[in-house]
Formats: C-alpha cells, sequence, structure tokens
C-alpha cells in the first residue's frame, strides 16, 4: 500500500513537472498526435531492434543526450557531421567515443517514411535515450516534444561539457548555468551506473595525479591495484565499467562512491557538498529507493534545456546533415 502510494505522488510530481515544462519551454506531451500519431511506437520500435542486439548501447545514447543538451541546448547539435568550413562538436575530444548514432538515424528515417519532414532529430534523440534505459529495465519518463533542430555545431563548445575531472565547485557551476539544480547534478551522475570508460580517463588519476607518479588519495586504496591491472598508463583503448553490476541501471554506481570506487574525480566530487553527499548515501544505505523516480524527474528537466520550439531552427531531413 505504501509503495502505490509513494507510486502515485510520483507520477502526480512528475506530470506537473511536465505541465511546467510544456507552459514554459513549448515542449508539449502528444505534440505529434495529429501529425504523426505512431512517432513513440516507431521510435521504440527501432530502438529495440539495436538494444536487443547491444544492450550497452543505452549508456552509449543516455549519455549523447546528455552531452546534446549540455551544448547549445537539446537541439541535435551533437549529431551534425562536420563540413569542409566548420568542424562540428561531435569532433571535440569530450565527444570521440560517442557510440549510437546509427539508432538515431534509423529511427529519423523510419519517421521520414512515415511522416515526412515532421518530427526532429533533437526530439528523435530525446525519445531513443529514454526508450533505450527503459529496455535495459531503467526508468521510464514521459518526453514532451516539439524540438527543433539547431543548424549549428562547433567543435570548440565540446570543452564546455562537465569534464570528468571537475570538482564539486566546477559540477555545481555547469549545471546552474543550464538552470538544473544540485540535486539534478547528484541524480543526473547516477547515470554513471551504466557508463564505460577508457582507461585513457582515468591514467592521470592512476598513475601522475599531482605531476610526481602519484595516485589520487581520495580513491580506495585498495581499488588503485586492481584498477592498474586492467589500464596502463599508455592504454588508451581498455573500456572500464562505471559500476560493479555490469549493465544494470541501479543504485549501485552510489554505493561505489560511498566507497571511494567513484571512477571519475567528478564522482568523488560528490562527496565533497553536504547536499550531493547526502544524497549518495541515503541511495546507497537504501538500494536507491527514490532514484528511478528522481531520475526521470531530472531527465524531463534536463531535456528542456535551450529547446528551439516553433518557428526557430529547422526539421531536418538527415540527422547528420542541415538542410
Amino acid at each position: 500500500m505504501a509503495m502505490q502510494r509513494n507510486n502515485v505522488v510520483f507520477q502526480i510530481l512528475l506530470f506537473t513537472l511536465v505541465f511546467v515544462i510544456v507552459n514554459c519551454t513549448g515542449l508539449q506531451l502528444g505534440f505529434y498526435q495529429t501529425t504523426c500519431p505512431r512517432v513513440e511506437k516507431i521510435v521504440y520500435d527501432t530502438t529495440e531492434e539495436y538494444i536487443h542486439r547491444a544492450p550497452p548501447l543505452a549508456a552509449s545514447l543516455l549519455r549523447m543526450h546528455f552531452h546534446d543538451c549540455f551544448v547549445r541546448g537539446c537541439d541535435g547539435s551533437v549529431l551534425l557531421n562536420s563540413t569542409t568550413t566548420s568542424k562540428a562538436e561531435k569532433d571535440g575530444p569530450p565527444n570521440l567515443s560517442l557510440r549510437g548514432f546509427e539508432v538515431v538515424e534509423a529511427a529519423k528515417a523510419a519517421l521520414e517514411v512515415e511522416c515526412p519532414g515532421v518530427v526532429s532529430c533533437a526530439d528523435v534523440l530525446a525519445l531513443v535515450a529514454r526508450d533505450a534505459i527503459f529496455q535495459i529495465r531503467g526508468p521510464f519518463w514521459p518526453v514532451p516534444l516539439g524540438r527543433r533542430d539547431g543548424r549549428v555545431s562547433l567543435f570548440a563548445e565540446s570543452f564546455t561539457l562537465p569534464p570528468p575531472f571537475a570538482n564539486i565547485t566546477l559540477l555545481k557551476t555547469i549545471f546552474d548555468s543550464k538552470g538544473l539544480s544540485v540535486k539534478d547534478l547528484v541524480v543526473l551522475s547516477g547515470a554513471h551506473t551504466v557508463g564505460l570508460s577508457h582507461c585513457s580517463t582515468i591514467a592521470t588519476r592512476l598513475y601522475n595525479f599531482t605531476g610526481n607518479g602519484d595516485t589520487d588519495p581520495s580513491l580506495d586504496p585498495a581499488y588503485v591495484p586492481q584498477l592498474k591491472s586492467i589500464c596502463s598508463q599508455t592504454d588508451r583503448t581498455t573500456l572500464l565499467t562505471m559500476d560493479s553490476t555490469v549493465g544494470e541501471f541501479d543504485a549501485n554506481y552510489y554505493k561505489g562512491v560511498t566507497q571511494h570506487r567513484g571512477l571519475f574525480q567528478s564522482d568523488a566530487a560528490l562527496l565533497n557538498d553536504n547536499q550531493t553527499s547526502a544524497y549518495v548515501n541515503f541511495q546507497s544505505r537504501t538500494n536507491g529507493f527514490t532514484f528511478f523516480r528522481d531520475f526521470g524527474v531530472s531527465m524531463v528537466k534536463m531535456g528542456q534545456i535551450g529547446v528551439l520550439t516553433g518557428t526557430d531552427g529547422e526539421i531536418r531531413k538527415t540527422c547528420a546533415l542541415i538542410n
């Protein structure tokens, strides 16, 4: 009975939030109801084909949506290819490891058959990210639609993404600049529960933290030999999982952070703020009692950062190219 009450409260909270977003940004649930009524089914089915074959793509697609929204807003700019005259954010170092562009393109192609020129690539990416996470037994959240696609993508702007070496002050500043709260910061960091990272991302933290051949002292000393046995100092190809429950969307990430086994400095930084550390410890102690619900709320908020609506931007025919 208590669980039912909690679920009802959550649904009321989430749909109230969606209502606020609709009124503030022009996004709407059911935006394509008359122009492309099967949009969500087409995107879901296309995404499922890929996730069934390669479940790790779910984490990649979620990360792609995050990277899109944090640069120029959720406008699909991360999907654009570089041109002979302009290098795109897709080719910036923080985005070189992004995967899953083919999933977005496949969903967009299917929609172009069903309702050509109607659904934006930015909306497709938002739906694909949600559906992919749900298909690996993660949370589900409503996605208000009506985003339009941006026409600009700049290599240099990829460097404004939150870096893995960020301290808590920098993280709070970046999230605040996007209209996201400290709670959103710690909640969305939980996406690392299904994340992967190259050894090169943590090489400095393992082997040369202060420039003297040392290791970051905030890492669990018992964890360091394990990481070093997997990652040499020059390894640029090996992938690491971000928590111990590989491929499962759960709250185990927060347990790892409390044990000083967060892979990035930005993970460890969550222990350096009263609000974020309290949330980390609560989710760790309660096995993620509110994590799925909180994640849905924060994803709805993130999905409305800087959106283009109305007559702004365009509806791309192909996600990698402006019209």
